[in-house]
Parts: structure tokens; sequence; C-alpha cells
């Protein structure tokens, strides 16, 4: 990992490694009203980012990075290994149906994406949690909410890993960071399920040339 990470910082401006720490837990629910916790990743690498539906510019440009990086990992055997999650800081408009209709309208697959909400009747509860991860949404008068962009990588043993700032990074960098994350043995993570088979070139390809 110290290698992948001198290899990033080397390219990738936007990357901001950590020493493994344990992430923020938290306990929220899906749009279907299930909880989940950051323990029910465990096992799983996560992608996590904070929106709310309503913004008008930076939020649904970072929901589209996020689709474009899910798309390229889905194309991998690390289908089965990364979660995507997204969580709302505005859980009073964000009610369930804007949830389910979230996804589809940035092309973010269920199979391993989830949108997450600390329920209408906790308000503020997404924005202390974004807080937690150096996160600040801050109201505005007109409904709005003043928020930087940044894209959390927690590792399988719920340990935050590193961050990915704004919108200009490479996604290619990124699916490398998931890929070593994957694959390292630190820690004692449950194994990842068998890799599905991997296309004879595209992708998987390239990315397997630049480890």
């Amino acid at each position: 990992m110290k290698e992948v990470e001198g290899r990033l910082h080397d390219r990738e401006q936007f990357f901001q490694p950590f020493e493994a720490r344990p992430a923020p837990d938290f306990a929220l629910q899906d749009a279907e009203g299930r909880p989940v916790g950051l323990a029910d990743l465990r096992g799983k690498v996560v992608v996590l980012h904070f929106i709310y539906a309503a913004c008008p510019d930076a939020c649904p440009l970072h929901a589209d990075l996020i689709a474009r990086i899910q798309e390229m990992v889905n194309l991998t055997p690390m289908r089965e290994q990364v979660r995507f999650v997204t969580i709302t800081t505005d859980p009073e408009r964000d009610t369930p149906e804007v949830m389910r209709g979230y996804g589809e309208a940035h092309g973010l697959d269920p199979a391993n994406w989830t949108f997450l909400t600390s329920g209408a009747e906790l308000p503020e509860d997404g924005r202390r949690l974004a807080e937690a991860y150096g996160l600040r949404f801050v109201p505005t008068p007109d409904g709005m909410q003043m928020h930087a962009v940044v894209t959390h990588v927690i590792d399988r043993e719920g340990r935050l890993r590193a961050r990915f700032h704004g919108l200009d990074f490479d996604p290619t960098n990124l699916v490398l960071y998931l890929n070593a994350l994957t694959h390292d043995e630190d820690g004692d993570a449950q194994a990842p399920p068998p890799p599905r088979p991997a296309p004879p070139q595209g992708l998987w390809g390239r990315l397997r040339s630049l480890l």
C-alpha cells in the first residue's frame, strides 16, 4: 500500500492518504427504511460521499463522477468487493422517493451502490456526520448548503484510508487505489469472494499493467 500511495502522491495532486484510522461510525437507513451501519459494510472497500439532492451544481457533478468510477470498477473483478455509498445532508427533502430516483438519474448501479439518510426526524445528523469526516455543509437562507467536494475511501476493516478532493482528480487513479485496497492483506479483513472472470482486454488489463 505504501508503494501505491507513493506513486499516487506523485501523480495525483488531489489525493490525500492517511495512516489507517477508524472511520466515523454511522447508523443510517436506505430508501427502503432498512438500517445500514458502517459495520454492515465490513469486508468491502467503501467509496463514500455526501450530497443533497437539491444541490444545483457540485453535488450532481459529484454523483456523475462517482457513477463513472463505479462503471470502471464494475468492469473488473472488484465489482463484488467495492461498495459505493451516498449520504444525504438534507434528509427532510431527500425522501425515500427522491433517493430511489437519484441513482437512476445519475447512472449509479444499485448492485453495489446505496443512498443513505438519517431520516427526516433527525435533520441535522447528516451534516454532523459529514463534519465528522472533515467536511462542512453550511445551510444558507435560500435553502441551499455551502460545501466542498470530497470522496472518502474506507478499507475492508472500516478504516479511513484516503480522500480524493474536488472533481478534477483522474478517476483511474481512484480505481487503482481501490484495486490496491482490495488486495491489501494488512489486518484481519475477511477474504474477498472469488473474482469474476476478467475480460480479455480493456480496463482491467490496463489497470493491471499500471500496478
